[in-house]
């Protein structure tokens, strides 16, 4: 979830502190290159809400393996980490299909819902490694992204934009929902005197 400035001093003390972090809410490149020159361990780009912005901004009901907007970034971002030996690990997530999955495979990491999981048992034949080493783009410009460039390339990729909102928002709701359960469960357990007096 990066928008800059402050979040990112804050993820350079955490990885000084030598907490590890998995940046999420990733929706373009310019994210990505931010963590990964940050040194941040973990990026988890969001391939199906990329896909499904796409969808509902173009009226295309369908968009076949690597014509899948979301697939196309991951893509783009693992090639270009590991032509730059970026250390970052790349995580697809998120995923409304096989097709995505399949596509991405080779990727650093992927997580995969447990009914993805069953169908890839169904399959037959071999699953082909899309994504390696011997993938990457050769000779691409080193992006070093400063804050104002950050800022204005957000404020271009309305995507990345929406969906970034969306998402802080939707986490800041599960949040306040989770406390709303805890404090509910605590009081509960307190008043019918669960608690031990330890």
């Amino acid at each position: 979830m990066l928008r800059l400035g402050r979040e990112l001093r804050q993820l350079k003390f955490w990885k000084k502190e030598g907490i590890k972090c998995n940046l999420t809410l990733l929706f373009n490149f310019c994210q990505a290159v931010t963590c990964a020159n940050a040194k941040i361990t973990l990026i988890s780009p969001f391939v199906g809400r990329i896909l499904d912005w796409h969808k509902a901004k173009t009226g295309k009901t369908s968009f076949v393996g690597a014509e899948d907007p979301g697939v196309i970034s991951v893509t783009q971002i693992y090639k270009y980490f590991k032509e730059k030996g970026l250390k970052t690990e790349v995580m697809g997530a998120s995923f409304r299909n096989l097709d995505e999955i399949k596509e991405l495979a080779g990727c650093d990491l992927l997580t995969i819902a447990p009914k993805f999981l069953e169908e890839l048992k169904k399959e037959k034949g071999e699953l082909i490694r899309k994504l390696d080493v011997s993938t990457q783009i050769n000779n691409s410009i080193d992006y070093e992204f400063e804050e104002k460039d950050f800022r204005l390339s957000m404020l271009e990729d309305q995507m990345a934009s929406e969906k970034l909102s969306e998402g802080i928002t939707g986490f800041s709701k599960a949040i306040e929902e989770l406390e709303e359960l805890l404090l509910k469960r605590y009081s509960e357990i307190k008043n019918h005197k669960l608690i031990s007096a330890n």
